[in-house]
């Protein structure tokens, strides 16, 4: 996707691109929405190589410090995700009642899951006092922010645009940065409960992500509204791991 610009069906379709065998079949409006978010992905993965504590990940040079860096600031825009979800789902109307217990039930498997951060910040060598008392950073505060105000909007289906990329991290990533991450540390598994839970259970909240999106995606607006959502999502997303801070006082 060329300067943030949206590819319409019947204007400018992109080539296919693979998505693997576990993605059902689609009505056509869903199957051009997952293409251009298929595109949105691959920028936002390019990018992350370029967010320098992942790159020390790539270069081997990652630290335990880092480790506990990146959970303390993690956790503060997990404990908000169960918040967004949940008002996400009560700003469903009664016409949409299938896709709001959908969501609802997301809301139910992720709602504690910073308690795993907290965990593996514990494990890591961090005191638990200050994983509990550190603030959102820049780029938290801006996701946090945009999530909260897409979700009081009636019928907020563009948030699957904001599933994509956050459970799309789960379902691609987690687990090899877990890996990655015991390698260069030798910290045991029990400092990565939270990336390798998510490795594991992603790719079932993703075909969640398929299901809804052929059910909700039904023209070029809602097409352009999710891949939109996603593009500000990955953004944030990658402002959030650029705005790494170890301020505890």
């Amino acid at each position: 996707m060329n300067n943030g610009e949206i590819l319409i069906e019947g204007k400018n379709e992109p080539e296919d691109l693979p998505v693997g065998d576990e993605v059902p079949v689609m009505n056509p409006h869903a199957q051009v929405c997952l293409q251009h978010l298929l595109r949105v992905w691959l920028g936002f993965e390019r990018d992350l190589s370029t967010v320098p504590i992942l790159r020390r990940l790539d270069l081997g040079t990652y630290t335990v410090e880092d480790h506990r860096l990146l959970l303390l600031n993690l956790r503060q825009q997990v404990i908000e995700g169960s918040r967004w979800i949940t008002r996400t789902a009560s700003s469903f109307d009664r016409n949409h009642a299938e896709i709001r217990s959908t969501v609802i039930a997301h809301a139910v498997d992720e709602h504690r899951d910073y308690e795993i951060l907290e965990q593996d910040y514990v494990a890591s060598g961090g005191r638990l006092e200050d994983i509990l008392g550190l603030e959102r950073n820049v780029g938290s505060e801006a996701l946090h922010g945009f999530l909260m105000y897409r979700a009081s909007r009636t019928n907020p289906v563009d948030l699957l645009g904001a599933m994509w990329i956050i459970e799309g991290l789960g379902e691609k990533m987690a687990r090899s940065w877990a890996e990655r991450i015991h390698e260069l540390t030798g910290l045991g598994e029990d400092s990565t409960k939270f990336m390798t839970y998510h490795g594991h259970n992603d790719g079932d909240h993703m075909q969640r992500f398929y299901k809804t999106l052929d059910e909700v995606c039904v023209d070029e607006k809602i097409t352009m509204s999710i891949v939109k959502t996603a593009q500000v999502v990955a953004r944030l997303y990658r402002l959030q791991l650029e705005e790494l801070k170890h301020d505890l006082n």
